[in-house]
């Protein structure tokens, strides 16, 4: 039974890192003028010493934390807020509400940036239109407000998500102890803040982790909204400057060294995140 999840594993993971870890430590370079062939030179840590000396990588990574700052916290308070409004004693039609929230993260990321991107263009977005009538004038894919704009995508996409994880893990919990709270008087707002979100704190703290890690690896909302606003350059965040050298610049060995360290990055973030809500936790 566990065969085929190993030779998965082995196939789409392990290999293809193992493969990325050899790549970054080469560099390719053509004989004479440059019209002869490659060939593959070992270079050590000379691609990893670019990435970490280069401003563009650091704005871009700088660019993802002030994202993360933006959209985790909104994106899960929401799931939060949705996930205890449907657990709630009122609540009705349950499943439709379920469905609705969840029905954003069915559509693939980047149709949800050009479905968005549409929202945005100043010349065909209603929304746009209706702020102007209002005499309000606010660029939704200007240098100030892009990122936003990038955010809000994402807390579209994924807050029914993690309002799933959040409402399969309230359905866990014992209905006895709930009704226990009821019987001593204690209002919905009260059930909600002191006894169902302290007893889903391990799923809180998973989904802030998984999005944590996601915020690093951000690319499909900028690669589509790049095509409408000059506010996104083509090596805006550390994924899109890793296809940039890849794709663009036929410099594997550079991606492949960008791409390593995006994910030592991520793989530190998860480990002091999990200490710090391990610390929580136990204190």
């Amino acid at each position: 039974m566990v065969g085929p999840f190993v030779v998965l594993f082995f196939a789409v993971y392990l290999i293809p890192l193992g493969y990325s870890l050899v790549r970054s430590l080469f560099k390719k370079q053509s004989s004479g003028l440059g019209i002869g062939p490659s060939t593959d030179v070992f270079v050590g840590l000379d691609n990893y010493a670019e990435v970490v000396t280069s401003s563009t990588f650091w704005a871009g990574i700088a660019r993802v934390f002030s994202y993360g700052l933006i959209q985790i916290p909104v994106m899960l308070v929401l799931a939060m807020g949705i996930a205890l409004l449907i657990d709630s004693e009122a609540a009705r039609a349950r499943g439709f509400y379920r469905l609705a929230t969840f029905l954003p993260y069915a559509i693939p990321g980047i149709v949800a940036s050009l479905l968005w991107a549409y929202l945005y263009v100043p010349q065909l977005s209603p929304v746009v239109q209706l702020l102007q009538s209002w005499d309000l004038s606010i660029d939704l894919l200007g240098n100030r407000v892009v990122l936003f704009s990038i955010a809000n995508i994402a807390i579209w996409s994924w807050a029914g998500y993690n309002m799933i994880i959040y409402s399969s893990s309230l359905q866990s919990i014992p209905r006895e102890i709930i009704e226990a709270a009821r019987v001593d008087g204690a209002s919905e707002w009260t059930l909600a803040m002191r006894i169902k979100a302290p007893l889903i704190k391990g799923p809180i703290a998973l989904t802030a982790l998984l999005s944590t890690i996601g915020s690093i690896q951000l690319f499909s909302e900028p690669i589509v909204l790049r095509t409408v606003t000059t506010a996104v350059g083509a090596e805006w965040t550390p994924m899109m400057l890793a296809y940039n050298a890849t794709f663009a610049a036929n410099n594997f060995e550079l991606g492949s060294a960008v791409s390593v360290v995006i994910a030592l990055i991520a793989g530190v973030l998860a480990v002091v995140y999990r200490k710090l809500s391990t610390r929580g936790s136990e204190s």
